[in-house]
């Protein structure tokens, strides 16, 4: 059926609450994907849930700390009960932290940085992956950013957990193959959302959550034979 390519597959975002994980969601629920949401604040996952379900999708929540193994545990023991399968993981979730020099960041702050962008991704693909080999493949999905590619003033932690979560990226990506299992990487630009207004620019201009969710899309309804490693996402106009 057209526009259902994802039927009978089922999919796990990170930090699926709100803006970027919740475009993502609904757009891989409109394909007809199973989807499971899970972050730290169970308000924000209810209302994107509730607003998956108004449009005829299938969604489910759950409360999960991806810098927390003991909860990606907990998660990935919960899917495998109640689904018993996972078809596609998109790793979402992340912190940016407060802009400032590197000497200056607070020691706490570089460690809620590096443990929610790269350690994070380590859990879910250490305590999922398995399940995904055992069903006979699937997709992995890490949305990293530009600042991955290119390194950010007064931005030092953020960039370093991006590169090394594109280092991730492609290393684990020939580790799978063999598997089934295809990851990529997506490096957007700067993306409007509630929680990350970057005020005083043009929000017209600027990337747009439901532009991630698109290319994601394209990801997970590619032919067999082949994988796009990585996306490099741009607004069209600079703001």
């Amino acid at each position: 059926m057209a526009g259902q390519e994802l039927v009978q597959k089922t999919a796990l975002i990170t930090g699926g609450g709100s803006g970027i994980g919740a475009a993502i969601a609904q757009r891989l629920a409109g394909l007809g994907a199973t989807v499971i949401i899970c972050g730290r604040r169970l308000e924000r996952l209810r209302e994107a849930a509730e607003k998956i379900a108004a449009s005829g999708g299938r969604c489910e929540t759950l409360v999960c700390d991806v810098s927390n193994w003991s909860s990606v545990a907990a998660m990935a023991e919960r899917i495998q009960q109640t689904l018993g399968r996972l078809d596609i993981l998109v790793n979402n979730a992340g912190a940016g932290g407060p802009a400032g020099p590197l000497h200056s960041l607070p020691v706490e702050e570089w460690e809620t940085i590096l443990n929610t962008n790269l350690r994070g991704v380590f859990y879910t693909i250490r305590a999922l992956a398995p399940m995904m080999i055992a069903g006979g493949g699937g997709h992995i999905i890490n949305i990293s950013s530009l600042a991955g590619k290119n390194s950010l003033p007064n931005r030092a932690a953020y960039s370093a957990s991006k590169w090394g979560l594109n280092g991730l990226s492609y290393g684990i990506a020939e580790e799978l193959r063999e598997h089934d299992v295809r990851v990529s990487v997506i490096c957007p630009g700067s993306t409007h959302t509630a929680f990350s207004p970057h005020t005083g620019r043009r929000v017209d201009t600027m990337l747009q959550p439901e532009d991630v969710a698109h290319a994601v899309a394209m990801l997970v309804t590619q032919a067999p034979q082949s994988f796009m490693s990585e996306i490099l996402l741009r607004p069209t106009h600079k703001s």
